[in-house]
């Protein structure tokens, strides 16, 4: 869609340069631009908003996502210069700040799955929770009582936000601070599923989702696995958790998530833990 979109700004050459997709975030337009085409940034921004008539601005990433607060530097390149939206996602509402706290369209598939696999009745820790988005959606669906956690300050309050947007079944619960001080002072052994959604730090975290988790919990356990051959990702990651973690598991499944690099893959493995 982008290619076509920009076909007649840019040489064939040029396009082929280009990545093949954009991130529409509300009326967001996010995009990544090779180094070779970033004296056409303007130019590329502009017809975008052209073009996409439910976009009200197009930003450039300018850095990817770093840092404990898991932000990114943005840059405006056509329309309104803001960075807060409204995004809507399996009948939830959610404000998200594309560049002052973490926020993927990408994992929707993933959010979809997670809440479906959450049980009636069930405590659900969701160690780095950003906005909200795993654990509303849950919460809309299910009986269950999340806590959101996040290091972010404006993460947790854009949570609360999205907490009071909702009607929900269960009740999710947004708390700001670090996730490993959190378990440790008010969450040991409580849930009966935690949520490890900092696929680049799992192995630092993992003692911790141990900790929050119940004797026969449940753990998501995501990680970043390079991988030559694709088919072989989600076992590799498989054979890492094994490696490193010092409890018994079973392992329940195991999935790639979604490409994040060439021959990088976001994993996920699903494992029941015995204390």
């Amino acid at each position: 869609m982008l290619k076509k979109t920009l076909e007649d700004v840019l040489s064939e050459k040029e396009s082929e340069e280009l990545f093949s997709a954009f991130d529409q975030v509300g009326d967001i337009i996010i995009i990544r631009i090779p180094d070779a085409l970033l004296s056409k940034k303007e130019i590329i921004g502009k017809k975008l908003l052209e073009q996409v008539k439910t976009a009200k601005s197009v930003f450039y990433q300018a850095s990817s996502v770093e840092g404990d607060f898991r932000t990114r530097d943005l840059e405006i390149l056509a329309g309104e210069n803001k960075t807060e939206t409204e995004y809507k996602e399996f009948g939830c509402r959610f404000i998200v700040d594309v560049e002052k706290a973490f926020f993927s369209p990408r994992l929707s598939t993933e959010r979809d799955r997670i809440a479906d696999l959450v049980q009636e009745g069930e405590t659900v820790i969701n160690m780095f929770g950003g906005v909200g988005m795993f654990s509303i959606i849950a919460a809309k669906r299910k009986k269950c009582t999340v806590y959101n956690i996040d290091i972010n300050p404006i993460a947790a309050k854009l949570c609360e936000k999205n907490i009071e947007l909702n009607k929900l079944a269960g009740k999710v619960i947004s708390i700001h601070g670090d996730a490993t001080k959190i378990v440790e002072e008010k969450l040991q052994d409580k849930g009966d599923r935690v949520l490890m959604l900092l696929p680049e730090r799992s192995d630092e975290f993992l003692d911790s989702a141990i900790l929050a988790a119940k004797n026969d919990g449940i753990i998501h356990y995501y990680s970043h696995i390079h991988a030559d051959d694709k088919s072989k990702a989600s076992k590799l990651s498989e054979k890492h958790y094994s490696e490193i973690t010092p409890v018994k598991s079973n392992i329940l499944d195991s999935k790639i998530v979604r490409a994040v690099g060439p021959r990088y893959y976001q994993t996920v493995i699903d494992v029941r833990i015995t204390k």
